[in-house]
């Protein structure tokens, strides 16, 4: 298990290397490095479902260890596919919006009438405009996703850890306090998280509004 578990966790930091070259890489390439980083990542989850196979099969004493180690690599993984998602998403809508400004530029306009005429500089401004709110909602909504995913990833996670705990303090014999104060604390952190999502919500539900 643990010449996987290295491995796994070295694959992981090549990801996240590879990640930071996104904004860099030119458009005819983007797309290459985005499948060869979605390759990877899929092999991590590969890696990850025979690690928490092997995890199970470890000597009680070290089974609940084995088992955290295995939850915190899904945990990174997950956050790097979430965030590989939202820089597509970002990428092909500014490609439709970039299309969408090079029809307008291109079209030919005419006129009915001499005393007709079209104003190209404030159509092309109103567009540019169009297209910095647009990205910028975009943006926001990207990151917005971003979070609440994080957020429902971190609560997964807790209730998995905070279950572990549990057993773990039932094979230590510790006391009946020492239990409600555990069980306390994991409340107080759902509910946290829970007003953190509430308040992210309503966050974006604002932004679009106002964009709108």
């Amino acid at each position: 298990m643990e010449t996987l578990y290295h491995q796994t966790n070295k694959q992981i930091q090549e990801v996240q290397s590879l990640m930071g070259n996104l904004e860099r890489t030119d458009r005819q390439s983007v797309h290459l490095l985005e499948n060869e980083l979605q390759a990877r990542i899929d092999q991590i989850f590969n890696h990850l479902e025979r690690l928490e196979i092997l995890a199970s099969k470890e000597p009680p004493n070290r089974r609940q260890n084995a088992k955290l180690r295995v939850d915190q690599l899904k945990y990174d993984v997950q956050h790097l596919r979430t965030a590989l998602q939202n820089f597509q998403h970002r990428r092909y809508a500014r490609e439709a919006q970039e299309r969408e400004r090079e029809d307008l530029l291109s079209r030919t306009f005419t006129t009915n009438d001499a005393d007709t005429s079209i104003p190209i500089d404030e159509t092309l401004q109103l567009n540019s405009s169009l297209h910095n709110a647009h990205r910028g909602m975009d943006d926001l909504l990207g990151s917005g996703s971003s979070i609440l995913n994080g957020l429902r990833d971190q609560r997964s996670t807790l209730k998995g850890t905070h279950k572990k705990m549990l057993d773990v303090a039932n094979m230590l014999g510790l006391s009946n306090t020492v239990m409600r104060l555990i069980e306390r604390r994991a409340t107080q952190d759902k509910f946290i998280m829970i007003g953190g999502m509430l308040l992210t919500c309503i966050f974006m539900f604002l932004v679009i509004r106002y964009l709108g």
